[in-house]
């Protein structure tokens, strides 16, 4: 163990695999070039034909992964702007995700697309913004999307292992973030949720970039109002740990659920769901969503504030539910 950057621990997955794995190769825009650092090192490493970079055409990129992957390779492919996955969004839903089946499991479909999320203080226009995985989630990819640098590395060695499409969401928040990570090769399961802070009075269920956040104001609560919150972590979307989160549920009887994605159809909604189906006996308190609004993200950062989730609402709403089991 040594103390790890998230962005270390992703070039790190990709370097060890890389290294094992000689069908594996990365494609993208500025993969040599190292635009964020995920990628440092790997062109020298591993070489024209394992570290390619393309055009700017998601929807060309997309498509010969699909190729690759049908051919026996097992590429990853990066996105440099999330919302740029919907000009490749017949490459991704109508061919990727359906080609298995289409072609009654004859072949495997091994590709990892990572999507680097980043629109949040007024750092990016509308375009730029999106978090995407609801939809992604919708369609049938396996979804993961990791909160600490440990995490990073054994769900990307996971992800390349797979042989299904996997999408990556990685968020730039989450980039600088360090934790102590193996230096050997492991994996993190896909579906096995993890709590990142025990508790008993309050369950809140956080995704991605904003789980150390909820930590953050867990801390602050059990320190200034004595309740105790329990943050559980996700991990991957789809396949979801719903026996993980009905554990945590029972234990507290209280649920807030955290997430940045909009509030109709969005994440938040489909844990919401699976609460009321599942745990409608245990609960005592009604189930809350802090979520983005449902409009585009906003570039004016006045604006931005009132639409994203915030660590304010997220307090609020965990006194709130535990507050209504006490009056």
């Amino acid at each position: 163990m040594r103390q790890l950057r998230y962005l270390q621990a992703m070039n790190e997955a990709y370097q060890q695999v890389m290294d094992e794995d000689k069908s594996v190769l990365i494609i993208g825009e500025d993969i040599r070039g190292a635009l964020r650092g995920e990628t440092k090192g790997l062109h020298s490493a591993f070489g024209d034909q394992r570290v390619i970079d393309t055009p700017i055409s998601e929807a060309g990129f997309t498509g010969f992964a699909t190729g690759a992957a049908l051919a026996g390779l097992r590429p990853i492919v990066q996105f440099q702007v999330p919302s740029l996955i919907y000009v490749a969004f017949d490459q991704l839903v109508n061919q990727s995700a359906k080609m298995r089946l289409m072609l009654g499991g004859q072949a495997d479909l091994p590709i990892t697309y990572t999507i680097m999320v980043s629109g949040t203080r007024g750092s990016n226009a509308g375009q730029h913004s999106d978090n995407p995985y609801p939809y992604l989630v919708h369609a049938g990819f396996k979804v993961v999307c990791p909160s600490t640098a440990y995490d990073a590395k054994g769900l990307m060695v996971q992800s390349i292992r797979e042989n299904d499409p996997v999408v990556f969401i990685a968020s730039a928040m989450s980039l600088p973030q360090k934790g102590q990570v193996p230096e050997e090769l492991y994996t993190v399961p896909f579906g096995q949720g993890d709590v990142k802070r025990p508790g008993t009075d309050v369950t809140v269920v956080a995704v991605g970039h904003l789980v150390p956040e909820a930590i953050a104001v867990a801390e602050s609560l059990a320190k200034d109002r004595g309740i105790d919150v329990e943050v559980w972590d996700p991990r991957t979307l789809l396949p979801f740990d719903r026996e993980g989160l009905l554990k945590s549920v029972r234990k507290t009887g209280r649920v807030v659920i955290y997430d940045d994605t909009n509030r109709t159809c969005g994440y938040a909604a489909e844990v919401s769901a699976v609460l009321a189906e599942h745990a409608f006996g245990v609960l005592r308190a009604p189930v809350k969503r802090i979520t983005r609004a449902d409009v585009p993200l906003p570039f004016n950062p006045a604006l931005e504030a009132a639409v994203l989730p915030t660590p304010q609402q997220l307090e609020q709403a965990i006194v709130s539910v535990w507050s209504y089991s006490h009056d």
